[in-house]
């Protein structure tokens, strides 16, 4: 037994949820024969669970006012592993024959012998007298009629004596917060019976006086006292306040299953506080959804989206999700299960409840079952639903019922109301979304990047800043709402500061084309874009990688065409000079489509790494920087504009040299404006310092300054004529330390 049940359990703690399920299926079985024979209740009519402990004996009690066992069922049911009565009594349903055939032990009464080393089960029903099984988790048990009588009434009690390494299950407050975690939403009271000291007033007993009260009293009596002070005075009892030890029964599952109501019939308080009950949170949630499902499998579900982030929301990523709480009638078996919801809705909170969920026989474990996908398929897309209901402003508040007797006035008078507050509520309805963006836009990203299947749904909830709006967040449907009438592409830059990017040389033709431009900070943003790649058949193309072609028309794309050939020719000199000269740094230096004010910038190619993939990449803890480089930085394009006066005498210069090295200074102008045009397009200097030389030298000639001239210490004047005159008298010492303190100073 021992090998059995430390093989299919993995926490000690499951065994009460196990005797609490058990209790549960046994109330249930005499709730529903009841309805057939109400006589079966007797005198016992509260249908409950109670819990007990015995601190002394090491002992803990779970009774129910169930259906009971008799002895031929306690034989029977406990005699064999896995022989559950419940299996038969719903095969019993189907048939019509409910004799007989009434039990309420599977596999998880055997859960008891990871705590116990001794079992004892009391349990009486009507159709026999008070029977008590006991085993001690060997190869035998015994069965024994209950010496002193039918003391349940109806029902059973398992008792178990806990083993030494078990002990902490003593304590009542242990048993209480296990009770209400895995029973919580039971149909059925669980009352444990806990210890409270109270305190109260009572009258001190006057034999107990001490001896300085009687002593007191006795000099008090020898005071002369008049008669009118005597009938005046009246002496009242004396009171103190003790503490005494009680036993009262507490009910642990105050909170109710509120998915098992209604919908309509919920007010919008009572799913905000069931939200703050169940995540533990004093915010109310940013909306939610009620799901009944029905059909092949059915299931009912609650889901919040809350305000905020938890701070460690991707620190355990790929660890089990606590997202949900998953039920089984009322009984919760985990809340530790990474299959109901995919990894980046983790955000999620709210519970699962279903009756027919197919369980192994440890319940902790779901089968990799054909139920399974179908339940997490309808989750996905109700969240996602939601989400998008969020998005559009729509309103998950119950509907409240109308008074139809309303005067046609009143009526006119909300309906006018209801049109002024219309502004406000899609701009409220704009701020939730906001914030929950804000919140959880990361996860959304990753859900693209990750979820296939749900890719084009999940692209809908996307936000985003764009050249046209700095300051508000756009949808992908309102960017195509503004695009251009011959466009095709969704432009996009991704980089590290939004201003910086709108600043970005690379943006400059698509900007005076009046093109808008989404503004990626995020670092995980190009990721999603390169996953997403089309949108409502519209191609979604990085702005600083590959060939930018504008929605032109096909006579002035020709006309480009045969302008951007004649300019290569122009411009050959110089390209082929320039290419030469970068050597490695580059795979190519051709003339700019996307220049218009700059005279340079550096792009790479359409399939190769763009300059932020390049210092993400770069970022990463295990990358291998040295072969790294070498397949990133082959991939750069160099462009320059050959309408920019700066390229128009670089090319006149190379010119002049001919076949021959160009001036040093053509040499040393060219590398600073190719490490500068790094730094405008996103990318980092391999060598920093030789480029802050490079700029020196430039910025000396701009003043007219030798290169030459070295650096000299400047000479300060420290003392006037006056503080010498003062300072005469002065030690020499106190001068010379004053003196290298004005220096430090200085």
């Amino acid at each position: 037994m021992d090998i059995i049940v430390n093989a299919l359990y993995t926490h000690k703690e499951v065994f009460l949820r196990e005797l609490i399920s058990n209790g549960s299926d046994a109330l249930d079985k005499v709730r529903f024969l009841s309805l057939k024979d109400p006589d079966i209740l007797g005198t016992l009519k509260d249908l409950k669970i109670m819990i007990e402990l015995n601190k002394e004996d090491k002992t803990v009690s779970v009774t129910d006012t169930g259906v009971g066992m008799t002895k031929e069922e306690l034989v029977k049911n406990l005699g064999t592993v896995a022989k559950s009565g419940t299996a038969a009594f719903a095969e019993a349903l189907t048939k019509g024959d409910i004799n007989n055939l009434i039990g309420q032990f599977g596999v998880g009464f055997y859960s008891t012998y990871l705590v116990a080393k001794k079992v004892v089960v009391t349990s009486k029903n009507k159709n026999d007298d008070q029977y008590i099984w006991v085993s001690q988790a060997g190869s035998s048990f015994s069965v024994i009629k209950d010496p002193k009588g039918n003391t349940l009434e109806r029902g059973t009690r398992v008792t178990l004596y806990l083993k030494d390494d078990a002990i902490e299950f003593i304590e009542q407050d242990t048993l209480k917060n296990l009770a209400k975690r895995y029973s919580e939403f039971i149909n059925y009271p669980i009352e444990i019976l806990i210890q409270k000291q109270i305190t109260k007033e009572v009258e001190e007993d006057p034999k107990e006086e001490s001896k300085e009260d009687t002593e007191s009293k006795k000099e008090e009596d020898e005071i002369e006292i008049t008669d009118e002070e005597k009938g005046e005075e009246k002496e009242e009892p004396k009171k103190k306040t003790i503490t005494e030890t009680v036993w009262e029964w507490e009910l642990v599952n105050k909170e109710k299953a509120l998915w098992l109501r209604n919908k309509d019939e919920i007010t919008e308080e009572e799913y905000n506080n069931f939200y703050k009950a169940l995540s533990k949170s004093n915010d109310d949630p940013l909306t939610y959804t009620h799901i009944k499902a029905e059909g092949d499998i059915e299931f009912k579900s609650i889901l919040y989206v809350p305000k905020t982030a938890p701070y460690d929301i991707f620190e355990n990523y790929y660890g089990k999700s606590k997202a949900i709480k998953l039920y089984v009638k009322r009984v919760l078996v985990t809340d530790e299960f990474e299959e109901l919801l995919p990894r980046y809705m983790n955000f999620i909170r709210g519970i699962l409840d279903s009756d027919d969920l197919p369980l192994n026989v440890n319940r902790e474990q779901l089968q990799q079952h054909k139920v399974l996908k179908v339940m997490t398929k309808k989750l996905v897309r109700t969240t996602i639903k939601m989400l998008e209901n969020l998005a559009a402003g729509k309103d998950n508040t119950p509907s409240k019922s109308k008074n139809q007797d309303e005067d046609e006035d009143e009526d006119d008078n909300e309906k006018q109301e209801e049109i002024k507050a219309e502004s406000n509520e899609t701009s409220n309805a704009t701020a939730k979304y906001e914030t929950f963006w804000h919140s959880f836009g990361k996860n959304i990203k990753l859900g693209i990047i990750e979820d296939s299947s749900n890719r084009n749904s999940l692209s809908k909830l996307l936000r985003f800043y764009t050249t046209k709006s700095m300051n508000n967040l756009t949808s992908l449907d309102e960017y195509l709402a503004r695009k251009k009438p011959k466009q095709s592409i969704i432009y996009y830059l991704a980089g590290d500061d939004r201003d910086a990017l709108f600043k970005s040389p690379l943006l400059q033709k698509l900007k005076r084309a009046d093109i808008e431009v989404i503004l990626m900070d995020d670092p995980i943003d190009e990721y999603c874009m390169n996953a997403l790649s089309e949108y409502e058949q519209n191609k979604v193309q990085n702005a600083a990688k590959g060939d930018l072609r504008l929605p032109d028309d096909p006579d002035d794309a020709e006309l480009e065409k045969k302008k951007l050939k004649k300019l290569e020719e122009m411009y050959k000199p110089l390209t082929d000079w320039w290419r030469n000269h970068l050597g490695k740094k580059v795979e190519k230096v051709e003339i700019s489509m996307r220049l218009v004010d700059s005279p340079c910038a550096v792009s790479t190619s359409e399939y190769g790494y763009s300059a932020n993939m390049e210092k993400i990449s770069r970022a990463q803890a295990f990358a291998n920087r040295d072969k790294m480089a070498d397949y990133l930085l082959a991939r750069r394009t160099f462009e320059i504009n050959p309408g920019h006066p700066i390229i128009k005498r670089m090319l006149e210069r190379v010119k002049e040299a001919g076949t021959e090295q160009p001036a040093a200074d053509v040499v040393e102008m060219s590398d600073v404006l190719f490490d500068s045009a790094l730094l405008n397009s996103g990318f980092s200097i391999e060598d920093v310092s030789n480029y802050f030389d490079k700029m020196e030298k430039i910025v000396r000639r701009g003043f007219e300054i030798d290169e030459k001239e070295t650096v000299e210490e400047p000479v300060i004047d420290l003392d006037d004529g006056e503080e010498e005159t003062e300072r005469k008298d002065e030690p020499v010492e106190e001068k010379k330390k004053e003196s290298e303190q004005q220096k430090e100073d200085l």
